[in-house]
């Protein structure tokens, strides 16, 4: 069982160890690791890494036991001295890294096996002590919304809590109104984000607040984007959520109640239709409800991917 951090590797051996190779981005053979005693070639840190462990059993006679990766992550914040722990170098390490597993590829010198992984952690863990990255590994803030969403082509979406993959990007608590006001400005101006709707006198903008304001601006920039990673960030003032911050008549970019709006019209052009050609009323399958699946709650504090 092996704790293996490339982001500690990387960050210990700028210069020599390449950032793409550290996050499971392709790599052109010029980029590859070869290890000059065994000559193989490596695309990416984590199986460097692994490989070591196996090299290391061999010259003790071990050959029947598998490497076991209980921790491995990346952090998605870090203070001024830490400028690769960010929400998109997080998510891009974490989702190759389920891709990574998933492919069963092994490693070069075991192909044969693939290791099972553990990614660390589940939630972020807000009162440990400096440097700030120590606080922020997890999938999760403690409020229990996603900090991101991992994607994995061809594994499914993960975080994504409901069959819709519904999602929304808001602006968060604690910071000073000048910085949300920025924020929002780049989103409804460079952003091209659609702000009609918290214009004065329209349905979104009450409550008369920058931040309510700036949650519509960003899940609308949010969406346009197709919840793309990094599009939820806005220099740290925002986060992803899962919980619908519709209210009253003000409806999110993202909320099921715009889809189900438009299909309401839908519908009704439907049965007017249906009067005007059998006379008689026919109910529209746009009528069935959708369910929304809430299953933020995991048995476990890590996410096992086992192949």
């Amino acid at each position: 069982m092996m704790n293996l951090y490339p982001y500690y590797v990387f960050l210990q051996n700028k210069g020599v160890v390449p950032l793409d190779n550290s996050l499971f981005r392709p790599v052109t053979p010029s980029k590859e690791i070869v290890d000059p005693n065994t000559l193989l070639r490596y695309t990416n840190v984590l199986d460097a890494m692994i490989d070591s462990v196996y090299f290391a059993m061999k010259n003790l006679n071990i050959s029947d036991v598998v490497v076991l990766v209980t921790e491995s992550g990346w952090p998605s914040k870090g203070d001024s001295k830490e400028p690769y722990a960010t929400i998109d170098d997080a998510n891009t390490y974490n989702s190759n890294l389920i891709k990574h597993v998933f492919d069963r590829s092994g490693t070069p010198f075991h192909p044969e096996i693939t290791s099972s992984v553990y990614i660390y952690e589940l939630f972020n863990e807000e009162l440990k002590s400096p440097p700030v990255s120590e606080a922020n590994w997890g999938l999760f803030y403690g409020n229990s919304t996603p900090v991101y969403l991992l994607h994995a082509s061809g594994s499914g979406n993960f975080l994504a809590n409901d069959t819709t993959n519904q999602t929304f990007c808001i602006a968060m608590d604690g910071f000073d109104t000048g910085t949300v006001q920025a924020a929002l400005d780049w989103a409804c101006g460079v952003g091209k984000a659609n702000c009609s709707e918290i214009q004065p006198g329209e349905d979104c903008y009450r409550p008369d607040s920058v931040k309510d304001r700036a949650s519509y601006a960003f899940d609308s920039y949010y969406q346009k984007e197709g919840k793309a990673a990094g599009s939820c960030n806005f220099k740290g003032v925002a986060m992803i959520t899962t919980t619908d911050p519709s209210h009253g008549s003000c409806i999110f970019p993202g909320s099921k109640r715009v889809r189900q709006a438009n299909s309401t019209a839908v519908s009704s052009a439907d049965t007017i239709k249906f009067i005007s050609l059998h006379g008689g009323v026919r109910r529209s399958p746009f009528d069935k409800a959708l369910h929304i699946f809430l299953g933020l709650t995991f048995p476990l504090l890590f996410y096992s991917f086992i192949p």
